[in-house]
């Protein structure tokens, strides 16, 4: 059985990697003014959502409901095809259950199909790497229920290191303690942050300094690197170029057969995270 495969926007793919790819959108507010991102980060305006934040804009994001899977799922199921959704971890929000919903009903309602939920236990490209992953399973002729239990056994090599430039952004979301952010903001400390094998972002290490904080997450590449899953490597940034294309040139001297795409962050999840956001994803042994 060939499938569908669905991602959202946070799973941060530009225009060119979206072929076999259907997006749902993600619904957030700006200063209490309603927004939606459709998925393609070519089309977000980052520079003037993360100049907004440095600037104060409070940006509220929320799940993604069981409706809004039904609606997009439902006539797919009616025809009994496959569908395989990659959400966005389980353990950073309440999506991945809402989907899980949505599935268990239509599977009971339309027993010939078959609905499968991806827990990413990620976000940003840490959904993309695994809906790309999908997308060529798909092409592959990979039958749907075969393909779920593929891309399940490779949730744990999808790594993804990051940091961020203002803690302050996490301590808003309850990721590091206020007195936390207050020293690291003045002694200049970067956290070096993964999404671990329960899917929650937690610290795998601290620098001083930002060159030192991209220099660290190279180090992970070339630590945790698996060339048999391929030499696909994804940067995004929140509005900080100049340091993307840094340490892209670090991952180029660490492999050089290394196919690098950088974009910036997307909002949903940028919220999270802010400005000066650097996130490298990439196929490893382990997280």
């Amino acid at each position: 059985m060939s499938f569908h495969v669905f991602a959202d926007g946070c799973a941060n793919l530009p225009g060119k990697l979206l072929d076999g790819i259907t997006l749902l959108p993600c619904d957030y507010t700006v200063n209490g003014e309603p927004a939606v991102y459709s998925g393609d980060v070519d089309s977000f305006d980052a520079h003037s959502y993360y100049e907004g934040l440095k600037n104060g804009d409070e940006v509220k994001t929320s799940l993604l409901n069981t409706q809004l899977f039904l609606d997009h799922f439902t006539p797919l199921a009616r025809d009994g095809q496959g569908i395989i959704y990659v959400a966005m971890s389980s353990g950073i929000s309440g999506t991945y259950n809402a989907a899980v919903n949505a599935a268990n009903e239509l599977m009971e309602e339309y027993p010939d199909c078959f609905v499968h939920i991806v827990d990413s236990h990620g976000c940003g490209f840490g959904n993309g790497l695994l809906a790309l992953k999908a997308v060529e399973l798909n092409k592959q002729g990979v039958d749907c229920r075969e393909a779920a239990r593929i891309l399940d056994e490779a949730v744990p090599h999808a790594c993804q290191y990051f940091t961020v430039d203002d803690l302050n952004f996490l301590k808003r979301t309850g990721r590091v303690s206020g007195v936390t952010a207050s020293i690291g903001t003045i002694l200049n400390i970067k956290p070096i942050l993964f999404g671990d094998k329960t899917g929650h972002i937690i610290a795998s290490g601290k620098v001083r300094g930002r060159k030192n904080a991209l220099t660290a997450i190279a180090d992970k590449y070339a630590e945790k690197r698996m060339e048999s899953m391929g030499q696909n490597v994804y940067i995004s940034h929140g509005d900080c170029l100049d340091d993307a294309n840094k340490l892209a040139d670090l991952i180029k001297n660490i492999n050089p057969n290394a196919s690098i795409t950088i974009c910036q962050h997307e909002p949903f999840s940028g919220s999270h995270v802010g400005p000066g956001m650097l996130g490298l994803f990439f196929w490893g042994k382990e997280r």
